[in-house]
């Protein structure tokens, strides 16, 4: 059995973040491990920013968002001598194993380390939704509560003055976060990776609702989709609708974790410690159809991830 672990958070910080640090040191101190913190990422790793972790170390910090062993990218690290660098420090600290938190990018360093003998179980941190194998990461409940907050402030001042509105949220190439945010605050009309609506359809739609006499018009759209002041345009133009529009940025991702978010940082924290303790390395957790379940990194990181589990056509007619 392993007696020394290390955790870290690498690439965008999530909401409940936290709570996964928490339950892996805390489970981990439980059953008599040493538990380590690795402070800014994979380049805490290469700069031997290594801190040996108790229980005081991560009192208090459920309901805070971020991360408070920080994150950092580093693209350097798909070079092998500055993995060896890393590597070289674990063995120094006689770390045997490693709980990586975040996305794509941090599951690959996680694989190339359980390569090198380290064994690594990645936890899925990310607001985009983006990762394969899970229904649902970690941060990306609270994404959507942040967005759907933004969009009924918006939304306030899209209905006294009697405006079109477009919002865009983040999501990367996901658009789970479009599309949730966009149901949960009623919009007209959603843009989305995976949706068959076009530019044309909502100028038609808009202008109808115009001539009926609706006075607002909500459109929220993913990122990486759209020219989104372009299209504000031509709805303006050619709809009748006095059209603003708003890209909403790094507030989605910050604030307290709504409690499913932190519910699931510690399940996910926990079923990592568990493939740790047997010995189960190269390895990503996630939750499918409401199951804990498991992967290979490998299996994770050349999967597609698919919308959240939704009946599609069913959201469709309400959006019709």
């Amino acid at each position: 059995m392993v007696k020394r672990i290390g955790i870290l958070t690498s690439g965008g910080d999530s909401p409940g973040m936290n709570c996964a640090i928490r339950a892996v040191v805390r489970s981990g101190l439980s059953f008599g491990l040493d538990v380590f913190g690795i402070y800014d990422g994979y380049r805490g790793l290469v700069d031997d920013e290594i801190v040996q972790m108790d229980r005081k170390s991560v009192s208090d910090i459920v309901n805070r968002g971020g991360t408070i062993l920080r994150t950092a990218r580093l693209p350097e690290f798909k070079l092998q001598e500055v993995r060896e660098k890393a590597v070289s420090n674990l063995r120094k600290h006689q770390i045997e194993a490693l709980v990586v938190i975040g996305g794509d990018g941090s599951y690959m360093g996680a694989k190339k380390l359980t390569e090198m003998g380290i064994n690594c179980v990645g936890l899925p941190g990310t607001i985009d939704n983006d990762i394969a194998l899970t229904d649902y990461t970690l941060g990306f409940s609270t994404a959507v509560s942040n967005c759907v907050e933004a969009i009924d402030k918006i939304r306030d001042t899209m209905e006294a003055h009697h405006r079109l509105f477009i919002v865009q949220v983040m999501g990367h190439h996901c658009g789970d976060l479009a599309l949730l945010s966009g149901l949960a605050s009623g919009a007209d009309a959603i843009f989305y990776q995976g949706g068959k609506l076009t530019p044309e359809e909502v100028v038609s739609k808009a202008r109808a609702f115009k001539t009926r006499g609706q006075r607002d018009f909500l459109v929220v759209t993913a990122e990486n989709l759209l020219d989104v002041p372009a299209l504000a345009r031509r709805l303006a133009d050619e709809t009748g609708y006095e059209t603003r529009y708003e890209i909403l940025g790094h507030i989605q991702r910050g604030g307290d974790p709504v409690p499913q978010d932190r519910i699931l940082g510690l399940t996910f924290g926990l079923k990592a410690l568990s493939l740790l303790l047997e010995g189960k390395a190269g390895r990503a957790v996630g939750i499918r159809s409401g199951q804990v379940v498991s992967d290979d990194l490998d299996a994770v990181l050349a999967g597609h991830k698919g919308l959240s589990p939704l009946d599609l056509a069913a959201t469709e007619r309400i959006l019709s």
